[in-house]
């Protein structure tokens, strides 16, 4: 048992990995570690937050669960306490307790991978409302300035005869397509983590269900089914890019449904983290699904 900034929390631990995670409020992942290492892959964020009509949400840094799309008092409803943990070898569940104002619990599962630096996460939201709800899990992660995150964009096209348009992106109403974070190539695009003060978001939808952020030579590369042909929030997005002067958070979606009373939405994602030496053309092997690490 250790501690985050005076929360309780525990670890998950194999020969290559060690995560972090709250015992007490979440479900959050607060810390990553690479086998021999003391660098936290994830951010730290201890005090960040703002005041919701529920009370106070703190960011933490780390992995959390929301619902998206996004809404005031809504997707931000606090997660400070009531949370179960069921822990077993190589996997711990993390389940919050209802929300009252939503009626969504929100659930994250855990395993270690125990023959390489890999992790599977399963994301669930549960409606235990008495209605349904428009909603889609959205996995976030909060990673440390001073790297690189990448979204695939499709270079084929979706009909036979190449008619149709085959890429999309969404720009939220604060951002410039002139900001210095921002880099577009034909197949790639890439946000890089600096400490500007503005603040900055861009989504699209991948085909590849592949997505990364590349930081001191170590890669966290994550994977899930993309389903590109289910209706996604924010302009059909799966996958985005938000950043700040002290984060940048990747983050994923699954479809947009409406999840009836009893049942729920799970995002399921695939973590491998590797280390070497990456340049653009390898980052783009990576996040080709035909290429296997």
């Amino acid at each position: 048992m250790n501690d985050f900034y005076g929360l309780p929390a525990d670890s998950l631990t194999s020969d290559f990995l060690r995560v972090d995670y709250l015992t007490t409020a979440g479900p959050r992942l607060v810390r990553l570690f690479l086998a021999g290492s003391e660098e936290n892959l994830l951010a730290e964020l201890p005090e960040a937050g703002w005041e919701t009509t529920y009370g106070h949400f703190y960011l933490r840094g780390g992995h959390r669960l929301w619902a998206a799309p996004e809404a005031p008092d809504r997707s931000d409803y606090p997660d400070n306490e009531g949370v179960t943990v069921t822990a077993t070898a190589g996997s711990v569940q993390i389940a919050g307790p209802v929300e009252a104002a939503t009626g969504l619990r929100k659930v994250l599962v855990v395993t270690l991978a125990p023959d390489a630096a890999a992790l599977t996460l399963e994301h669930r939201l549960e409606n235990h409302g008495l209605w349904p709800i428009e909603t889609a899990p959205w996995a976030i992660t909060q990673l440390p300035h001073g790297g690189e995150a990448y979204l695939p964009f499709p270079q084929e096209p979706v009909d036979a005869a190449g008619l149709l348009p085959n890429r999309s992106v969404a720009l939220w109403s604060y951002v410039s397509w002139h900001d210095p974070r921002l880099q577009l190539d034909d197949d790639l695009l890439c946000v890089r983590g600096l400490a500007i003060p503005s603040i900055f978001k861009i989504g699209t939808l991948t085909r590849t269900g592949r997505i990364a952020y590349l930081r001191n030579g170590v890669l966290l590369l994550r994977e899930f089914d993309p389903q590109p042909d289910a209706a996604h929030p924010d302009y059909n997005c799966n996958a985005e890019i938000y950043a700040n002067e002290q984060f940048l958070e990747l983050e994923a979606l699954g479809p947009l449904r409406s999840l009836p009373p009893g049942r729920a939405a799970v995002h399921v994602e695939r973590w491998q983290l590797l280390q070497g030496e990456f340049d653009r053309e390898r980052i783009r092997g990576l996040l080709d699904p035909a290429f296997s690490p």
